[in-house]
């Protein structure tokens, strides 16, 4: 461990501010920072982030493809948008399962989270960020998918190693 990340862990034990309340991230310039650095930990422009989804997509592919199962990394499906987009546009399902469930295909959406959002706001409870970011992902997609004769899939996990309830019901079905 550096020197740096010592004395940033430190501070963070005993509560003692990282940066000042409400300043913009200097990596992605669009969240505000929290005076103890928790967006620091899971902004989504940090070279990691992208990284560690990437990896558990991977892995997730392969564990489908030796399990026997047809299916797709970033296949495209025109009805999956971002809706701070305001308009129609193409996202790929992170793993498109064929034949999943009733002959549906099923688009499977990874998302990783760091346990400690809002750790200073609402206490730390086991589980409740990954539960969060699964709600926000079915929120976000599922309408779409059942709409186009799909079954959507949220698979949520954080940087400890949890995996949201939706993710564990995959994979043992797998």
């Amino acid at each position: 461990m550096s020197a740096v990340e010592y004395r940033a862990i430190l501070k963070y034990r005993l509560m003692i501010p990282l940066f000042p309340a409400d300043d913009p991230s200097p990596v992605c310039r669009k969240c505000c920072l929290n005076s103890f650095g928790e967006h620091a930990v899971h902004c989504k422009e940090l070279p990691g982030f992208k990284y560690r989804h990437d990896l558990v997509r991977d892995v997730l592919y392969d564990v489908l493809k030796r399990a026997g199962i047809s299916a797709k990394k970033e296949a495209p499906v025109n009805f999956l948008t971002d809706p701070l987009e305001g308009r129609s546009t193409l996202r790929p399902a992170d793993i498109l399962v064929f034949g999943w469930e009733g002959g549906k295909h099923a688009c499977v959406d990874l998302t990783g989270v760091s346990p400690l959002v809002g750790l200073r706001d609402h206490g730390f409870v086991a589980g409740q960020a990954i539960t969060k970011a699964e709600a926000g992902k079915v929120a976000k997609h599922e309408k779409a998918c059942i709409e186009n004769q799909h079954v959507f899939v949220p698979f949520a996990f954080d940087t400890f190693g949890a995996l949201a309830p939706d993710a564990v019901r995959f994979l043992k079905r797998v």
